[in-house]
C-alpha cells in the first residue's frame, strides 16, 4: 500500500486523520504506519462505530434487568466411582483414536506481572523455573505418549506476541512436540474509537489497538485455517484452556469423556469459590439456558445469598476451562458474536503530536466474549472440580494469584504426590513442603503414573525436581 490507496482508503472510512503527522515521519515510520493501516479492516471498524453509536444514543435508557431474579444456580455435576470410571474409559477411547485437541489463549504479554514478554514465558517452575509454555506444552506430550496418537496442540496468540511466542517455542524444541502439531494463530487487533467514532493514535505512527477479547477464538479458528485443520484431523472435541493456569489437567479423560457421553456442544469445569467476593464468573441457569454471569453483574444480595445449610447458593465459578465439540466451534465461527465496549483511558497524541496519558477514561475498547456463545449450545453440562489440583493461575505481580504464589502451590500439588507415592515429605498446616517441588508433566501426568516411577532416596535439601 501507499500513500495515495492509503489516503483514499481511510477517506473513504472517515479516518482521515491517521496520516494527520505524515509530513513529520520519516520513511521508516512512514512504512510502518503505511503496514499498519493496510492491515486494520476498515470495514469491522464501521460496524464498531455502528456498535458505539448505538450505546451512546442509548445511554439514560432504562438498564435492561441483569440482576439474578431471573436466574438460577446452574446444575452441577461431580464424578464419582462407577460414573467417573465411565467417562475416564469414554475419553480414553477418544484419546487413542486421535480425536481430542487443545487450544491454549495466550495473547497477553506479561507486563502486569513484571514480565518482558509473551505471558505464557514467564518463569513459575518451582524448582527449573520453567515457563508456563512448557507445562501445557509438556502434559499435551505426555497425552500423546500416553495414548499412542499425536494430540495437536493450537496457541491463540495476538499481533503484540505472535513472533515472540513462534520464536519461543522454536528455540525451546516445541518442548518436545512435533512442529507439524503446533498451530499458532492470532486473534484479531481491534483500534479504540473517540466518542465520535475517530480511531485514536497513540504515536503519530501507529494507531492505538487492543485484542477483540476470548470471544475472538472463534473467527480467529476460522480466519487462520486452524479450525479446518482440527476437521481435517478428524478431531471431535477440543480442550480450551488460559496460558496463565499451569496447574489446568489438560486432556483430561474424565473431562472429556463426559462431554461426549453426554453429547455436549460445550463442557465447562467449574470449581466452588472460595467466598462470596471472589470475583469469578458463575454459571447460571438464565430462560432455561446455561449462562455464565459476571460477579459485577450480580447484585450484594446474590453474591452474599445462601442456603439452609449456610453454603453459597451460587457456589461455583469458571475458571475457564471448557471443552468444546468441534463442529460447534464450526457453527459459532459462522454465525459470530455480539461486540461489547469498555468505556477505557486509551493514550492518544494530540494535535501537537505529543503522547497523552489521559487521567480519566477517554475512548471505547470493544471484545468479544465467548460466554456469548453458550445461548447457542444445543446441550451444555457443568463439571465440579477440585481448585487446589487444576488452578494456580498467574494473574498479578504480587501476593494472590502471583507467580511466587503459583509456585507454591504448585510444590504443594506435586508433594501430595509425592507423599501418596510413599514418600517421606513433611508438610506445614497449610500443606506446603518445606522445599520447592517439581514434577515434568512427561515424566508424570498424573498422581497415579508417579506412584510407579518414584525414586528411591529423595533428596529435600536443595528441592526436588523429577524429569
Amino acid at each position: 500500500m501507499d500513500h495515495e490507496e492509503a489516503f483514499r482508503l481511510l477517506a473513504d472510512a472517515g479516518q482521515s486523520h491517521v496520516l494527520a503527522f505524515w509530513d513529520r515521519l520519516d520513511e521508516a515510520a512512514r512504512a510502518r504506519l503505511l503496514d499498519q493501516i493496510a492491515s486494520i479492516d476498515f470495514a469491522a471498524v464501521a460496524e464498531l462505530r455502528g456498535v458505539l453509536a448505538h450505546a451512546l444514543a442509548a445511554r439514560g435508557a432504562p438498564a435492561a434487568d441483569a440482576a439474578a431474579g431471573a436466574m438460577e444456580p446452574a446444575p452441577v455435576l461431580e464424578l464419582e466411582g462407577r460414573a467417573r470410571a465411565d467417562a475416564i474409559a469414554r475419553g480414553e477411547e477418544e484419546l487413542r483414536a486421535g480425536r481430542v485437541g487443545v487450544l491454549v489463549v495466550a495473547g497477553g504479554q506479561g507486563s502486569r506481572l513484571g514480565f518482558d514478554g509473551p505471558k505464557g514465558c514467564c518463569p513459575v517452575g518451582p524448582v527449573s523455573g520453567e515457563p508456563l509454555f512448557r507445562f501445557h506444552a509438556r502434559k499435551v506430550l505426555a497425552l500423546g505418549r500416553r495414548y499412542g496418537r499425536p494430540v495437536p496442540l493450537y496457541v491463540m496468540t495476538s499481533a503484540t506476541n505472535d513472533a515472540a511466542t513462534r520464536a519461543f517455542f522454536e528455540e525451546r524444541g516445541f518442548f518436545g512436540l512435533a512442529r507439524e502439531d503446533v498451530f499458532f494463530f492470532p486473534q484479531a487487533m481491534w483500534p479504540a474509537l473517540s466518542p465520535e467514532g475517530r480511531v485514536l493514535l497513540d504515536r503519530p505512527d501507529h494507531v492505538f489497538l487492543s485484542p477483540d477479547g476470548h470471544g475472538g477464538v472463534l473467527a480467529a479458528l476460522a480466519r487462520s485455517g486452524a479450525l479446518a485443520d482440527m476437521e481435517s484431523r478428524g478431531l471431535a472435541s477440543v480442550c480450551y484452556l488460559q496460558v496463565d493456569n499451569p496447574m489446568v489437567d489438560v486432556g483430561d479423560p474424565a473431562f472429556v469423556g463426559l462431554h461426549v457421553a453426554e453429547g455436549a456442544d460445550w463442557t465447562l469445569k467449574v470449581c466452588r469459590r472460595t467466598g462470596p467476593d471472589e470475583k469469578m464468573g458463575m454459571p447460571v441457569l438464565r430462560g432455561g439456558r446455561t449462562a455464565i454471569v459476571e460477579y459485577t453483574e450480580f447484585s450484594e444480595e446474590q453474591r452474599r445469598a445462601t442456603l439452609p445449610d449456610g453454603s453459597l447458593r451460587f457456589a461455583y465459578g469458571s475458571p475457564a476451562i471448557h471443552v468444546f465439540s468441534v463442529p460447534f466451534l464450526r457453527r459459532e465461527a459462522e454465525a459470530g458474536l455480539p461486540v461489547h465496549l469498555a468505556h477505557k483511558k486509551v493514550p492518544y497524541v494530540d494535535a501537537a503530536g505529543a503522547v497523552v496519558q489521559p487521567g480519566a477514561p477517554n475512548a471505547y475498547k470493544f471484545e468479544r466474549f465467548v460466554f456469548d456463545a453458550l445461548a447457542d449450545a444445543r446441550r451444555v453440562r457443568c463439571l465440579a472440580f477440585d481448585r487446589e489440583e487444576e488452578y494456580a493461575p498467574v494473574k498479578n505481580r504480587e501476593g494472590e494469584k502471583s507467580p511466587a504464589a503459583c509456585r507454591a502451590d504448585l510444590s504443594r500439588k506435586w508433594a501430595r504426590w509425592l507423599r501418596a507415592a510413599g514418600a517421606e515429605i513433611p508438610l506445614d498446616e497449610r500443606g506446603y513442603p518445606p522445599c520447592p517441588v517439581e514434577i515434568d508433566p512427561a515424566f508424570a501426568r498424573t498422581s497415579g503414573e508417579l506412584a510407579g516411577r518414584l525414586p528411591a532416596g529423595l533428596d529435600l535439601a536443595g528441592g526436588i525436581l523429577l524429569s
